[in-house]
């Protein structure tokens, strides 16, 4: 069960910490509380006060970072954490200190910001059978829609960097929608073989 609570945590700070920048305590309950509607305002506040307390973030309150790796964190989409887990963390793997907490500390303001990683998995190594329609999805958006295979390409690109977790796929049919494409033809062809 640690395991699993200590997954959640890690999860929920990539969320946060996405772009890699440190985040006010403010800005971290703000994304608890009302942008992914984990937990109420009152409790968010608990919460990051309890992340700090067990060790899952440092800094100054205006300044705040996560003291474990991020890397390779992936939350499946309409993933969230129980509440329980925010407010009563369980302390941070100690196999996991990131490279900011091995530097000195003169060295420290001159770091770079650890950064989530915005690579997906490539989608042909992905066990998902529509990461095989892809190509064939970008050809018929572009066609449908008038726009270049490339304009396509980069639009779903951009959503994919911007949703942090969402397959590439799905970022196609975004962008299919956006270009006001019938959407039953596109969930025709990502039903699943």
């Amino acid at each position: 069960m640690a395991r699993e609570d200590i997954e959640d945590v890690r999860r929920v700070l990539a969320i946060c910490f996405r772009d890699g920048q440190s985040l006010d305590a403010l800005d971290i309950e703000r994304i608890l509380s009302f942008d992914m509607e984990w937990i109420s305002p009152n409790e968010a506040e608990k919460a990051v006060q309890a992340l700090i307390g067990k060790g899952w973030l440092s800094g100054e309150e205006s300044a705040l970072r996560p003291t474990v790796s991020l890397e390779g964190v992936q939350s499946p989409l309409g993933w969230f954490p129980r509440p329980s887990r925010l407010l009563m963390p369980v302390s941070p793997s100690q196999e996991e200190p990131t490279a900011e907490m091995d530097a000195p500390e003169s060295v420290k303001p001159d770091a770079p910001v650890p950064s989530i990683p915005k690579e997906q998995p490539t989608l042909e190594a992905s066990n998902d059978p529509r990461a095989k329609l892809v190509k064939r999805l970008t050809k018929f958006i572009a066609k449908s829609s008038q726009i270049s295979v490339a304009e396509v390409e980069r639009r779903a690109q951009r959503k994919q960097q911007a949703l942090g977790y969402a397959t590439l796929w799905m970022c196609l049919a975004l962008v299919a929608r956006e270009q006001n494409l019938s959407m039953k033809e596109i969930i025709e062809a990502l039903s699943t073989l």
